[in-house]
């Protein structure tokens, strides 16, 4: 079954190709059937894969599908590599996705673009399961660039709406930033090895010089940072919102954020060789994990709060990554991609029973009218928040107590925002499901639990939220450490870990501490005392209003890269487009007019004029001839 791994991409390919050709002629009904049939083929064959490649002789399959690129030295085969990393990810990519297309068949049912949406959807897919087969640094560049330009078509996907458009155009801009890193990155890893293979590049990595070395990792990084949102490349995803739901929670859980993720681990051998990039790696994150969390403590929108929340998580993946915790950080990625699928796809749940609005401020007691979304959202939030025995509890856990062992100082960082995690998550819990409703008189008539194509994945996601710690759970408890077994042999270990039994579960009650308390803070204001968010316009407290308004990266960004390049394109139009090569072009076009108007003169309509002309043109030319 190894050698038709290449069947699943292709199924996603296929429904994307049906439905973009014939979506409209199909029903709503057969349009998603497709769509979500494609995604469900491709799980099952990766669930089959992946069993059967635990039992390979060798950790690493590569599938020669055809030959791709040839030119001189030049050499670039089409293969898949089915291997520990390839296979985990397959698992998610098309498991959550699945999920989220049979949520989409109810959610976007009355939407007209609805074929539309599937065929970006699968597209979507496609374009991630070929990134995480690719088995050389050029196919996962391509998939790389086919979800980016998902991203943009489904961000947009709404585009009769202005703001929606400028949303996807600041996704695919800032991506494009990143992406540069990213592909300079392969250029020098080619000119160093000569090869952008897997194997043959990570094979010689010890034989290019640790400077070399370091700047290959620091520009693969800078592709990670815009792909995965980290500073300053995060200000795209949380505008990022402005498509369907279901949209948000595949670009959050199951694949573009997580590309950065995956292409450092695939990659693990130049971070594990250059410490000054791994110590990037690590400071940028929790810096973005931090930074995050504060902006998410005052959001208002539900799902830019879960927006912010997904910078901070991923924040804290990439300092997992920094300090060597590979197979932590991907055991994160897959609990993140539980709940966080399940509280986005909860939160659409919220937005469609009331009519599309998103201000939590403007919801409350939706408890009593919403029972399956109200519980399920409640185990999304616990688990996302760090408390045992929920998944976000062990995979947090091990990403703090390798970042300890690594730099006490980063430990508290992330500790700092893990809390401030745990509060946010739960302001926007206790706001919408508690106290009054706040929202009109006709949003109240029309609240209801949503259909069953959407409650079904919400109570899936919710189960795998809560059990999902048991494929990590923590090494001294003596207990299988399924992720971290799985992925062993594909992990460069910088140094075992020495952290005393007796300092682990010191960490793990600390942070369960802190969860508790912050979560019991959050309990007190807006459970007890009721407090609402201020409204748009009242006056806030300082640091208050400066969080609130995100720091105003966004306006700095504006002023300091923005504007400056609208002035020298202006500049640029106006003096060398305007008046250099308009006026060499227009030069050129009057000057073919005014020999053309003298030359014009000569055809004034005589016979004879003619006769005697072409006569002395050849008596002229006969002169010229001899004379010559």
């Amino acid at each position: 079954m190894i050698k038709l791994v290449g069947l699943v991409p292709l199924f996603p390919l296929i429904g994307f190709l049906i439905n973009g050709f014939f979506g409209k002629k199909l029903s709503k009904s057969l349009s998603g059937i497709i769509g979500c049939t494609s995604i469900l083929a491709s799980f099952i064959l990766s669930l089959v894969i992946f069993f059967e490649a635990r039992h390979l002789p060798t950790h690493s399959q590569v599938v020669n599908l055809f030959s791709w690129i040839n030119a001189g030295a030049l050499s670039i085969p089409f293969e898949f590599v089915v291997d520990p990393l390839s296979t985990w990810f397959l698992l998610i990519i098309t498991g959550i996705g699945f999920l989220i297309h049979v949520y989409s068949t109810s959610y976007m049912h009355d939407d007209e673009g609805f074929s539309r949406f599937f065929t970006y959807l699968n597209l979507f897919v496609f374009f991630m399961l070929l990134l995480v087969l690719g088995n050389n640094f050029l196919i996962m560049f391509v998939g790389w660039e086919g979800v980016g330009l998902c991203s943009y078509l489904l961000i947009g996907f709404w585009f009769k709406n202005t703001d929606y458009n400028n949303a996807a155009r600041k996704a695919f801009i800032m991506n494009r930033i990143g992406d540069l890193g990213f592909l300079l990155g392969i250029i020098l890893i080619f000119v160093t090895f000569g090869s952008i293979s897997f194997n043959e590049v990570f094979a010689k990595a010890g034989t290019a010089s640790e400077t070399t070395i370091t700047a290959i990792a620091l520009l693969l990084f800078i592709g990670a940072m815009g792909k995965s949102a980290q500073i300053p490349l995060y200000t795209w995803l949380p505008d990022a919102m402005a498509g369907p739901t279901p949209v948000s929670a595949l670009i959050h859980a199951a694949t573009m954020v997580t590309a950065g993720i995956y292409m450092i681990v695939r990659s693990n051998v130049f971070y594990s060789i250059s410490e000054v990039a791994s110590e990037v790696v690590a400071i940028v994150g929790v810096a973005t994990a931090l930074f995050a969390a504060t902006i998410g403590l005052f959001q208002n929108d539900i799902k830019k709060i879960l927006a912010y929340s997904t910078v901070s998580q991923l924040g804290l993946m990439f300092l997992g990554l920094g300090v060597g915790a590979y197979s932590s950080s991907v055991f994160h990625v897959t609990t993140h991609a539980f709940f966080k699928a399940l509280l986005f796809l909860g939160a659409g749940s919220v937005i469609h029973a009331m009519g599309g609005e998103q201000d939590i401020r403007r919801m409350g007691g939706l408890a009593k009218h919403m029972k399956i979304t109200f519980m399920t959202i409640a185990l999304g939030t616990i688990a996302i928040s760090g408390i045992p025995p929920f998944s976000g509890f062990f995979s947090k856990d091990e990403i703090l107590a390798h970042t300890y062992e690594h730099s006490p100082t980063l430990w508290f960082f992330g500790m700092i925002a893990s809390m401030m995690t745990a509060f946010y998550m739960f302001r926007m819990f206790f706001l919408t499901f508690y106290g009054n409703f706040r929202g009109t008189k006709e949003q109240l008539h029309h609240l209801h639990e949503s259909p069953a194509a959407m409650t079904f994945p919400l109570i899936v996601l919710a189960i795998l939220s809560v059990v999902g710690g048991l494929l990590g759970l923590p090494e001294f408890w003596h207990m299988p450490n399924f992720i971290g077994e799985h992925l062993e042999p594909l992990i460069i270990r910088k140094n075992p870990s020495t952290l005393p039994h007796d300092t682990e579960w010191m960490l793990m009650g600390i942070a369960v501490l802190a969860a508790a308390v912050t979560i019991y803070v959050a309990y007190v204001i807006y459970r007890q005392r009721n407090i609402i968010p201020l409204k748009e316009g009242d006056k806030m407290p300082g640091l208050q209003k400066l969080i609130y308004h995100k720091y105003y990266v966004d306006e700095f960004y504006d002023a300091v890269v923005r504007k400056p390049l609208d002035g020298i394109s202006n500049l640029f139009y106006k003096f060398i487009d305007k008046q250099v090569i308009d006026g060499v072009v227009e030069g050129v076009g009057s000057t073919v007019k005014g020999i053309g108007g003298v030359v014009k003169l000569v055809q004034n309509g005589e016979i004879s004029f003619y006769i005697i002309t072409m006569m002395l043109s050849i008596v002229f030319i006969l002169l010229f001839t001899f004379l010559i």
